[in-house]
């Protein structure tokens, strides 16, 4: 029993002290604190415990030994063996009887409670998990006036209960995989079983088994990475949402979530690049005024990409201007190049950004006003800026912030820059090119075998109306065709 190689499944032994000396030898135990065991006798018999600290209800373990040490004489003498009388007087809905070590590893540091009794060569695994968490809140990024306040956590088992309470149908589907050598993460496949595509949910499956690494310590976003090969690729190619609702939602639209235990997000996949342009909030107001949110969230997310290389268009080319905006332009000379400018003004306002996310939030307005005083204010006045420069700069950020998807956000601002520098070299050639080249390469992405710029390319009429007019929820009687769902229509 002195063999600790983990590739071997080695049977667990009748004599309760080879049991405890392998476990010793392979978990550490007396060294590492966190793991435990304890020894009671049942009839005579010693029977042996193993758990970890902070994963089980101490309050459960002490209510189940109470139990077992209180077995009556006359209950012991009349059951035909220890193990069973020891099974019988556990009083829990999730028992379950092991006899390979490498099983019993695996679901003692998973936070099960392990029992082992002398003359038996078989264990019993006792679900009293309570792993240590917050309670579901609303997620800081997607917050919403009116709707529901709660929100996935790090928790993997709350989060599918969050989506089983709001689809209570016998055909959703709650798959687990175990992915990492060391660290063994459970991530959960869920999906409806006839409405989502088979063949989506099989690639899903191979991506995530073929995975092959120690741990998962980022949790679902090293998952994405694996699973769509993302490379130096800035756009997300799947959805990340903390809100149960709208996983529910994509849900019924076809769609499969990969929930990763750890992590309080889940990956919508299939995933287009306008599904990182929908918010929860359109669908929370009145249709005509959702549709007018969602056409100003374009605007300021198109203006987050567009206006400033734009802009600079026009600078360097006045004549491309008609009469009536002859306005747009530095109307005085400055001694920096206006190029600088705009790379700095860039640089600048991403000091500033992570300059707000480090910050604590008793001192980040005193530190707003300070980075406003300093950018729009004194460096004008010293004509590092001229105030064009600043206004575009600010206003595209301001895009990117009103940008639902942070992930997406970031990308546009790498677009941004990449599309400034190229009209620094080339002027509105360098403008047409770079947008046709972002617009061909993103025509080019197919992540799961789906078009990335779907409803546009392919081209489908009806849907990419949809995009930019949120329809009545009584009218929207079909589910998107993009991702291949086996019912195209809803129940009616």
């Amino acid at each position: 029993m002195s063999n600790t190689d983990t590739s071997v499944s080695i049977p667990v032994s009748s004599f309760i002290g080879d049991n405890a000396n392998y476990l010793k030898e392979r978990l550490g135990i007396g060294i590492t604190f966190d793991i435990d065991s304890r020894t009671i006798h049942v009839a005579g018999t010693e029977v042996q415990a193993y758990y970890v600290n902070g994963l089980c209800d101490s309050t459960l373990i002490v209510q189940l030994l109470e139990e077992l040490i209180d077995t009556p004489n006359e209950t012991a003498q009349n059951s035909k063996s220890i193990f069973d009388l020891v099974e019988s007087r556990i009083i829990h809905q999730q028992v379950s009887t092991l006899q390979a070590f490498e099983d019993i590893v695996e679901q003692l540091l998973c936070g099960l409670f392990i029992i082992f009794v002398d003359g038996e060569a078989k264990a019993l695994s006792i679900d009293l998990r309570s792993y240590p968490g917050r309670n579901p809140e609303e997620p800081q990024a997607e917050k919403i006036i009116s709707g529901s306040k709660d929100g996935f956590v790090e928790n993997v088992i709350v989060n599918t209960a969050l989506i089983r309470r709001r689809i209570r149908d016998e055909r959703l589907r709650n798959e687990v995989i175990k992915v990492g050598v060391r660290s063994k993460t459970d991530i959960v496949i869920s999906y409806i079983q006839d409405v989502a595509n088979p063949e989506l949910i099989n690639i899903i499956k191979q991506e995530l088994t073929n995975i092959n690494i120690d741990g998962l310590p980022m949790a679902e976003k090293m998952v994405e990475e694996f699973l769509l090969n993302q490379g130096f690729n800035p756009f997300p190619q799947t959805k990340v949402t903390e809100r149960p609702d709208i996983a529910a939602t994509h849900l019924l639209e076809g769609h499969v979530l990969i929930l990763v235990d750890t992590s309080p997000s889940a990956l919508i996949t299939p995933a287009t690049f306008f599904h990182h342009l929908q918010h929860a909030e359109e669908y929370r107001t009145a249709t005509l005024q959702g549709t007018m949110v969602r056409l100003f969230r374009f605007m300021a997310v198109f203006a987050s990409v567009l206006l400033l290389p734009l802009w600079f268009v026009f600078v360097l080319e006045p004549q491309l201007l008609p009469p009536q905006l002859s306005y747009i332009g530095p109307a005085e000379h400055s001694n920096m190049p206006v190029v600088a400018q705009i790379l700095l003004a860039i640089l600048a306002l991403e000091f500033l950004r992570m300059a707000a996310l480090h910050t604590p939030n008793a001192i980040i307005t005193a530190m707003g006003l300070v980075a406003a005083t300093l950018i729009g204010q004194i460096a004008i006045e010293v004509g590092l800026f001229l105030p064009e420069v600043v206004l575009y700069s600010a206003v595209a950020m301001l895009g990117t912030f009103a940008t639902p998807s942070h992930e997406l956000g970031g990308a546009n601002r790498i677009v941004g820059l990449f599309l400034v520098i190229l009209v620094y070299f080339f002027h509105e050639e360098g403008f047409v090119v770079g947008v046709t080249f972002v617009i061909l390469y993103l025509a080019s992405k197919k992540p799961l075998q789906t078009p990335y710029l779907w409803p546009l390319i392919p081209f489908n009429p009806g849907a990419f109306l949809q995009i930019f007019l949120r329809p009545p929820m009584a009218s929207d009687r079909k589910r998107p065709s993009g991702i291949h769902p086996m019912q195209m229509k809803r129940q009616s």
